[in-house]
C-alpha cells in the first residue's frame, strides 16, 4: 500500500468535521423554530412587497417619457 497512514488522517479529519457541524445546530424548541421561521416569512414578504412597488413605480416613470 502506498497511501500508508493517510487512510486513518482523512478518516480523523471527516470525523472532526461531522462532530464541529453536529456542535452547530440549533437547540430551539419547535415553537420557537416555528415562531424564527414565521419571522423570517413575514421580512422576505415585506421586502418583496418593497421590490414590486419600486418595480411598479419605475415601469409608471418609464411610461412617461
Amino acid at each position: 500500500m502506498t497511501r500508508g497512514n493517510q487512510r486513518d488522517h482523512d478518516r480523523k479529519r471527516a470525523r472532526e468535521k461531522a462532530d464541529k457541524l453536529n456542535k452547530t445546530k440549533t437547540t430551539m424548541s419547535g415553537s420557537e423554530f416555528q415562531r424564527a421561521k414565521e419571522n423570517a416569512a413575514a421580512i422576505m414578504r415585506e421586502k418583496q412587497r418593497k421590490a414590486d412597488e419600486r418595480k411598479a413605480a419605475e415601469a409608471a416613470g418609464a411610461g412617461k417619457k
